[in-house]
């Protein structure tokens, strides 16, 4: 049997043209057509392909069982997949996870059962689209053996993937390909006749092919498909100039998921730039929020809480300033409140930090879930009506401000307990050594005259 015959969308089981005929097919799209045809054919994933890794070794033993692919679009999942089952000799079944249903899933497990010599892949595009029940349905036909499965996604595992499902599954990340290696694919793209371009005898210079493949951000399915569009709107041996790229220069997009992993990244990143001092990452990161089309407004209540999380008591006005940036973004807007929220970020990202307020409520709490509650002392209460006053309330409470500098050496606690310790950036050195000065006023306090 042709070995094209194994590779079938799981939508054409009934007997409609296999869905994969290697360097036949011109009408596909460029990247698809250089797929590649075997794992040495793989760019840019060396960490998971190299000689003796994991992967390769699994691959030709075919031993394997269920594989998760994880990583950003064009980075070469599915290319991987297409050439395990290649090499593999396998019966290959392609859905994609948004297309599919829990009735199409039932019918392809039960024609593997009956079909255990082809030894069949199933490739899910996008699993991280499945949910709990449908994931849940592949558990036993992976652990039986009756496929084997390749999920490929763009999304966490750890978020997305159920855990029975995952803990079945070897998982490989995949890492965005870096220019130079998409520039060499395009190049190569440009000269092979028989898959890519080359019958129309375009040129290009190395190094326009590196600022395609940096304008793509890593995504090598989108440079080929770039590639395609602009050699085809050319005449035959035409050198590609840099003009060409200007349309795609204007309309380059920026990889951002609202609400999905891209945006809880590059959110850390931004936090944690702020946190070690490094305003010009930390407006990198925020820029790229709001080229990807970020809510100003999430940024700006990022803001409101590190200023108090990570600058607290070592600039009490980074609190006040990050609270006016999140109002400039409700009366401002875009695009002139991100002006705003520079100001903002490099002020953050420069000031002194500490989280001691932070850190000391976390012992305020741990201390009330583990020790027993105090009471307030009668010294204390509330002396509001007839009844409090009757029952004692405030009698032994000294005035501060009775006392110099406020400090009469009352406890407030009737088992003293320290949480806050002072930090010695910015502002808080000053506190520190106030409290110091407070720590021995108490031992002698002395009313005012």
């Amino acid at each position: 049997m042709d070995q094209s015959e194994f590779f079938i969308d799981a939508d054409k089981e009934t007997g409609n043209k296999p869905s994969r005929e290697r360097g036949k097919n011109l009408h596909k799209p460029l990247a698809a057509r250089m797929r590649p045809r075997c794992l040495s054919e793989v760019v840019g994933q060396d960490h998971i392909l190299e000689g003796g890794s994991l992967l390769p070794r699994l691959i030709k033993s075919n031993r394997f069982g269920s594989l998760l692919f994880y990583g950003p679009p064009g980075c070469g999942k599915t290319s991987i997949a297409d050439a395990i089952a290649a090499e593999t000799g396998s019966r290959f079944v392609r859905i994609n996870a948004v297309m599919s249903n829990v009735g199409e899933l039932r019918e392809i497990l039960g024609l593997a059962r009956k079909m255990p010599e082809s030894q069949t892949i199933l490739f899910i595009d996008e699993i991280h689209r499945f949910n709990k029940s449908q994931q849940d349905l592949l558990l036993p036909d992976v652990e039986e053996g009756n496929i084997r499965l390749i999920g490929a996604t763009t999304h966490n595992p750890g978020f997305y993937i159920n855990p029975p499902l995952l803990s079945r599954s070897h998982l490989f990340r995949l890492e965005p390909l870096d220019s130079e290696v998409i520039a060499g694919v395009l190049k190569t793209a440009l000269e092979d006749e028989e898959r890519g371009l080359g019958k129309r005898k375009c040129s290009s210079s190395d190094e326009l092919l590196k600022d395609f493949a940096v304008l793509c951000d890593g995504d090598l399915r989108r440079a080929l498909n770039a590639l395609e569009v602009v050699v085809l709107s050319l005449p035959e041996a035409t050198a590609i100039l840099p003009e060409h790229l200007e349309s795609f220069a204007k309309e380059r997009r920026i990889r951002y998921d609202a609400n999905e992993d891209e945006h809880y990244d590059t959110a850390s990143a931004f936090i944690k730039s702020m946190r070690g001092g490094a305003p010009d990452a930390a407006l990198y990161w925020m820029a790229k929020m709001l080229e990807g089309g970020e809510d100003p407004r999430f940024i700006a209540r990022r803001l409101v809480i590190f200023a108090s999380e990570d600058v607290g008591m070592a600039d009490a006005q980074a609190l006040p300033l990050a609270v006016a940036a999140h109002r400039a973004c409700d009366f401002v807007g875009m695009p002139e409140c991100r002006i705003n929220l520079a100001h903002a970020v490099v002020y953050l990202a420069t000031a002194p930090k500490s989280n001691t307020a932070y850190k000391a409520l976390d012992q305020a709490q741990e201390n009330l879930r583990k020790e027993p509650v105090q009471t307030v002392p009668l010294s204390l209460k509330d002396t509001g009506g007839q009844a409090s006053k009757r029952m004692g309330h405030g009698e032994g409470y000294l005035y501060s401000h009775g006392f110099e500098e406020g400090i009469s050496g009352q406890e407030y606690l009737e088992n003293p307990v320290t949480f806050y310790h002072p930090g010695k950036n910015g502002e808080e050195k000053a506190i520190g050594e106030r409290m110091k000065r407070w720590a021995e006023l108490k031992k002698s306090p002395k009313p005012k005259k």
